[in-house]
């Protein structure tokens, strides 16, 4: 941990040395890593024999705890927008 936290504050020092300059390359960098990232995660999620026969219930419940999800922001957007029609008709604004 106190690497992770080590490399955040020397990019910190690096980005606070180099403010002045236009550094363009640095988003394919960031890229690029954040793929070799990815590719090691999955391999380290692949390697694991419990994560892979969890995989279809973890699907499953990825899907319902996401459809769930939807579901309630629909609700509460759809509350939220009777409420507010309500409120505007009591003021006698009726558009």
């Amino acid at each position: 941990m106190l690497v992770v936290i080590a490399m955040m504050f020397g990019g910190i020092l690096f980005g606070y040395l180099v403010r002045s300059r236009r550094i363009n390359w640095i988003g394919k960098i960031i890229i690029f890593f954040i793929w070799i990232l990815l590719f090691i995660l999955g391999v380290e999620v692949g390697s694991d024999p419990d994560i892979i026969k969890a995989l279809p219930t973890l699907g499953v419940e990825a899907l319902f705890i996401a459809s769930m999800g939807i579901l309630g922001s629909a609700v509460a957007a759809m509350l939220l927008w009777n409420s507010a029609k309500k409120r505007k008709m009591e003021k006698g604004d009726e558009r």
